[in-house]
């Protein structure tokens, strides 16, 4: 055991957190990093520009408070989610994580369970764990697929305080029909279940207008989580929102900490919003890189998902760290899962995009002829 295990074991921990690990991915120095779905394509001059402007602005008063209920932002972010929400239906924090963990400082809790299909985005137990909330994982058919008879019964069964479903999924990049949040909402009314849905993906999927936004009219335990760290670029700011019934986000403002988004980041925010344009012609270039690496994949005989995101989950590898350490190898970071057989890549741009496809072509061919009966 090390030192520093040593001296975090000798601090009085909750029981609860002795013996886990914190959330993280590799970060290593390498020529492609497409291991933790980052939008990799440079911040446009212009927007640069922008938000250097309006940072240098909000400077200018950084010795006050910032807008504590960020109103402008709200509305910003309002006229672009658009689907008839105004300030009132939304809700930003630092981070589409800090908006789940501010839900379930409100709606989870000791007594109360948080439910997610599994594989999905990690931080999920994280999350739960650190609001004394317990976590039960639902299950997914071997294919990761939902059906909306499976979701809605396991939610019925297990009466979750909060269900969170992924869609786009991570890692599986799947999208779910609409028809799964309508019956695991039907689901969790009847024991006054909240349900999220997390779209931080959501900008990348073939069919963007089949978004659980459009569910939200009528449905005052809907709560719908989205980020501009992804479509936006704009990871580095550590920037989400949501967009529910008013009476969700007044709520929530009973455990925000005070001043909890800075000028700074709303600023940032701001700049980017009113640049949508300009960011979001990424967009489509990503989705035809995605694309592009299914349809490679298929051509190696690899199964990958059919992606709503900006990566792709693939399988029908043999040995799935080898293959991660053999691109390693030649300076592609891709995401070793944990899912034995499967791996994941962000879609990058173009010369991204070919480093990868043509790195994974030498390996699994060396492979093939290593072990021709599989990768």
């Amino acid at each position: 055991m090390t030192d520093s295990l040593d001296a975090l074991n000798n601090l009085p921990l909750r029981d609860d957190l002795r013996g886990r690990s914190p959330y993280g991915a590799p970060m290593l120095e390498v020529p492609y990093a497409l291991n933790v779905n980052e939008n990799t394509h440079p911040m446009p001059t212009e927007v640069v520009e922008a938000v250097t402007e309006g940072v240098r602005e909000a400077a200018r008063s950084l010795n006050r408070y910032p807008d504590r209920d960020f109103t402008e932002l709200r509305s910003e972010l309002a006229a672009f989610v658009g689907h008839g929400l105004d300030q009132n239906n939304l809700w930003a924090a630092n981070g589409s994580n800090e908006i789940l963990q501010q839900i379930l400082q409100v709606f989870g809790g000791p007594g109360r369970r948080l439910m997610s299909f599994v594989p999905t985005y990690s931080m999920y137990p994280l999350l739960a764990s650190g609001t004394n909330t317990e976590f039960v994982a639902g299950e997914r058919a071997e294919d990761f697929s939902l059906s909306p008879e499976s979701a809605a019964r396991q939610v019925a069964d297990q009466q979750p305080a909060i269900t969170i479903l992924c869609s786009p999924n991570n890692p599986t990049g799947t999208a779910l029909d609409p028809e799964v949040v309508e019956a695991v909402y039907d689901a969790a009314t009847s024991f006054d279940g909240i349900v999220v849905v997390d779209e931080a993906y959501a900008e990348f999927a073939r069919d963007p207008d089949r978004t659980a936004l459009r569910l939200l009219p009528g449905r005052e335990r809907l709560i719908v989580s989205r980020t501009m760290s992804k479509a936006f670029a704009l990871a580095g700011a550590r920037i989400g929102y949501f967009a529910a019934a008013p009476a969700v986000v007044d709520a929530i403002k009973l455990v925000r900490l005070p001043y909890h988004l800075s000028a700074v980041t709303q600023a940032t925010a701001l700049a980017a919003l009113r640049y949508r344009g300009r960011l979001l012609a990424n967009v489509e270039d990503i989705k035809k890189q995605r694309d592009r690496i299914v349809e490679h994949l298929r051509d190696l005989g690899l199964s990958p998902a059919s992606s709503d995101s900006n990566f792709v989950f693939f399988g029908g590898v043999g040995d799935s760290h080898g293959l991660w350490q053999d691109l390693l190898e030649d300076g592609v970071l891709i995401r070793d899962v944990g899912i034995p057989g499967h791996l994941r890549v962000t879609a990058g741009t173009e010369e991204e995009t070919t480093a990868f496809l043509d790195s994974l072509d030498r390996h699994i061919e060396r492979r093939r002829d290593l072990d021709p009966a599989g990768t």
